[in-house]
């Protein structure tokens, strides 16, 4: 049956989509930008839910989306389990890749690490080390444990990295108080391509980072950006080489500036918050070697978030704070545009914000997510509640739906 569904799905690929898709974290493009329109502006837990899925166990992951196949991590009976649903809310399978580790933090999980899909296959990450390569029809085609063939991670807390696709690779950051590292693997036999050090003397925590990489071209060539350890630093995605790095981000030697949330690139610069939502800095792209005294193109004290990631669109970058300020700025010059505060609550922001259709979409942990006008001012359209839920996995926009991941439920929101 499942060689059966296999083909099907292989087919399915080869012909041209007609479906949006949403392979990783971040979307498409890695910045948090949607592609079509015609999403709901208004909804609640009754109102314009298509359907709710129960979970069989808890999970932080974001879903991602491959020809209306939606794909994402839970806990199944105490083991990392990758769950597949049709996009009415129909479980097609669920299949077990290890022994969960569960979290420590109340926010997180064993499943805190996002799917990442080509639309041949899935590739799941997990705090207990396991790295899994998953068709479509849910068989295992290869499976290793970062654990044993690197040690343990050293994580003060639990594992929130994604595994980032290149063109030939699975990629995986490892960023913590030991021996760090880029790992590349073959994304269809799992063999090792490269291994890149990323060893560098940030001080006890700050050595630490929870952020996911990001994949992007220039120059007719994908590198990759990462942001950890008081630097940002790029590499080639083809040999893991490094290209630059940009050093200063803790020039006071703090010794807990960890990292969660993740850097964006466009418009040629890349957009790194740090130092627990205390500083945002743009960095051109390009150069060699330490460019930080070159292509640093502007900082911003006292302005940034320490687990919401910044959304960039039309030369603007949105930045969410973790209490709910949303500030916009202009990429090239960082001057501030506008800002503004949604409603007080003692519940935080740890989802990242989406821009879709011309709005902003800001999920707070409680469940509610505020919808904010990409315009000339601070203006809030519209605000959305879920009750009794506990939401930190960035929501999902395909097809004119909304994918809302809570602990323990997705929600499909529509029109």
């Amino acid at each position: 049956m499942r060689m059966i569904a296999s083909l099907a799905l292989c087919f399915a690929f080869a012909a041209a989509t007609h479906a949006a898709n949403w392979p990783n974290w971040r979307g498409p493009d890695y910045n948090g930008v949607a592609t079509g329109t015609g999403f709901p502006e208004h909804w609640s837990s009754t109102e314009n839910v298509l359907w709710k899925f129960e979970l069989p166990g808890k999970g932080a992951s974001t879903p991602a989306v491959w020809d209306g196949r939606i794909i994402l991590t839970s806990a199944i009976e105490g083991q990392n389990g990758v769950i597949c649903l049709d996009r009415n809310g129909k479980s097609l399978w669920q299949t077990k890749v290890g022994t969960e580790r569960p979290g420590k933090h109340n926010k997180a999980t064993g499943c805190n690490p996002s799917p990442v899909t080509d639309g041949k296959h899935i590739y799941t990450y997990f705090k207990s080390g396991e790295l899994a390569c998953l068709d479509f029809a849910g068989d295992i085609v290869w499976q290793k444990n970062m654990h044993d063939l690197y040690g343990e991670d050293t994580l003060w807390w639990d594992l929130g990295t994604s595994p980032v696709l290149t063109k030939d690779h699975i990629v995986v950051a490892v960023i913590h108080s030991g021996p760090s590292f880029l790992a590349a693997f073959g994304k269809s036999d799992g063999k090792l391509a490269w291994k890149q050090d990323r060893s560098l003397d940030a001080p006890r925590e700050a050595a630490q980072t929870y952020s996911t990489p990001v994949v992007f071209d220039e120059g007719g060539r994908q590198h990759i950006v990462v942001l950890g350890a008081d630097h940002v630093t790029a590499y080639n995605a083809a040999d893991g080489k490094e290209l630059w790095r940009v050093g200063g981000l803790n020039p006071g030697r703090n010794e807990y500036f960890r990292s969660i949330a993740s850097p964006v690139v466009a418009d040629g610069i890349v957009v790194a918050p740090y130092a627990r939502g205390k500083s945002l800095t743009a960095i051109r792209l390009g150069g060699k070697g330490d460019v930080t005294k070159s292509h640093i193109v502007w900082s911003k004290d006292s302005l940034g978030a320490d687990v919401p990631s910044p959304v960039v669109q039309n030369g603007k970058t949105y930045i969410c704070g973790d209490k709910g300020g949303v500030t916009c700025l202009e990429t090239q010059t960082g001057k501030v545009l506008w800002s503004g505060e949604t409603a007080k609550n003692r519940h935080q922001f740890s989802s990242s914000p989406v821009i879709a259709d011309g709005k902003i979409y800001l999920t707070r942990e409680d469940g509610t997510t505020f919808v904010v006008a990409q315009g000339d001012e601070f203006k809030v359209l519209a605000t959305n509640e879920l009750k009794d839920e506990f939401v930190v996995a960035t929501p999902v926009f395909v097809d004119g739906r909304i994918l809302i991941r809570t602990m323990e439920r997705l929600y499909c929101v529509g029109k």
